[in-house]
């Protein structure tokens, strides 16, 4: 199977945008085999790298001599930011040419200052594979243990797969940016921050694992969202009734590559990995939806200082849903308390409860799904349920 082939719920503006997402996500696969007859400037190539970066001015001879309303395609624009000036200036020739400009970092973006297109190109965001774009090739429990990234069908041996890439984001989008001096001690910081997938940051803790000061791992968390290979979801704080929490919580974009950079142990329980691993799934299909789906949608946590939890709650014109997710073939009494107790809060909303087991059952107010079928049915612009 080649992912190639797979067509994605992605919805393209009919204006220029930037396609931001992970290296891997298919940006430049997508793109190309929607505009077969693009002019294609490639900034992984290193002849076409250096000419532009060394000659900007060369872009506005490329771009001229192509047709009225003809589609540019610029690859990975963050490794030419000062091109993002003279597009604005071809945009403003009124020529009609639609710009493309993928990119699998936002940081040098956001120094050259992303703002000087002014709103004339959309922000937009390519995600892993969703289990419904998949269709009946999703399965879960290797979508669990490898992720959803597509270049991870490509390949036989994907544990290696996966941990090769991991390897490049160390070496091309940290190191031979300069981001961080010393690769070591971020690698380390890798690894101590997957213990934290799934979870509220505690840099205190994490900073004294990887013996360096915490404002060390705050901008290193700050990193990895701007090479978007992270994330992290914030406090659910509309009309609040109860103490909340104010802390984060975090996540690998995709559950493949929080296991491959997670370190494992022969002593590790297999609920420690699995568990992060299945909300983590979750989390990554939520943001997907969120960011395909039209209008203004929300995703964030919900918890209390007292410690009531629920993982997800997604506000959006089309629904409000409290979303509890364990990594267990029954149902507790127990399992449903925290759910409970923001329907209390919110009985607005719609309680969901995503399980192993294989039944969907309806438990009072919430209905419970099992993941693998909630994940299948899960589609940009339709409810949640």
């Amino acid at each position: 199977m080649t992912f190639r082939h797979i067509t994605r719920f992605f919805e393209e503006p009919k204006k220029s945008y930037f396609l931001f997402g992970p290296r891997g996500t298919g940006k430049s696969t997508l793109s190309q085999r929607r505009h077969t007859n693009a002019l294609i400037l490639d900034l992984r190539l290193p002849d076409l790298k250096l000419r532009l970066a060394t000659n900007p001015q060369y872009l506005l001879e490329l771009v001229r001599a192509q047709p009225k309303g003809q589609t540019v395609i610029i690859d990975e624009i963050q490794k030419v930011p000062e091109l993002l000036s003279l597009v604005h200036v071809l945009i403003e020739e009124k020529q009609d040419w639609i710009f493309i400009l993928t990119g699998s970092s936002s940081r040098k973006l956001k120094r050259a200052g992303v703002d000087l297109l002014a709103g004339r190109a959309l922000k937009k965001h390519l995600h892993p594979f969703m289990a419904s774009e998949l269709g009946e090739l999703f399965n879960f429990e290797q979508a669990l243990k490898f992720g959803l990234l597509p270049l991870r069908f490509d390949g036989e041996n994907v544990l290696d797969t996966l941990k090769t890439y991991v390897s490049l984001y160390l070496e091309e989008e940290v190191k031979a940016e300069g981001i961080v001096r010393n690769i070591e001690p971020f690698a380390r910081f890798l690894h101590a921050i997957s213990f934290s997938h799934g979870m509220q940051l505690n840099l205190t803790n994490i900073a004294r694992e990887c013996m360096v000061k915490r404002t060390t791992v705050a901008s290193w968390i700050s990193i990895l969202e701007d090479l978007l290979i992270a994330y992290q979801l914030q406090v659910f704080t509309t009309r609040p009734k109860r103490e909340l929490s104010a802390h984060p919580k975090f996540y690998y974009f995709d559950a493949g590559v929080y296991r491959a950079i997670r370190p494992q142990s022969l002593e590790d329980p297999h609920s420690d990995i699995e568990g992060p691993a299945l909300e983590g799934l979750v989390a990554q299909h939520l943001a997907a939806w969120c960011d395909y789906t039209s209008g203004e949608n929300t995703l964030s946590f919900w918890r209390t200082r007292s410690g009531v939890e629920v993982d997800f709650v997604l506000h959006s014109p089309l629904g409000f849903w409290a979303i509890e997710v364990k990594n267990s073939l029954t149902i507790s009494l127990n399992d449903l308390r925290s759910l409970k107790t923001f329907l209390e809060d919110y009985p607005e909303a719609k309680g969901i409860f995503l399980y192993r087991g294989t039944d969907r059952l309806r438990k009072g107010n919430i209905l419970c799904i099992p993941c693998s079928e909630f994940l299948s049915n899960l589609k940009p612009n339709q409810s949640l349920l």
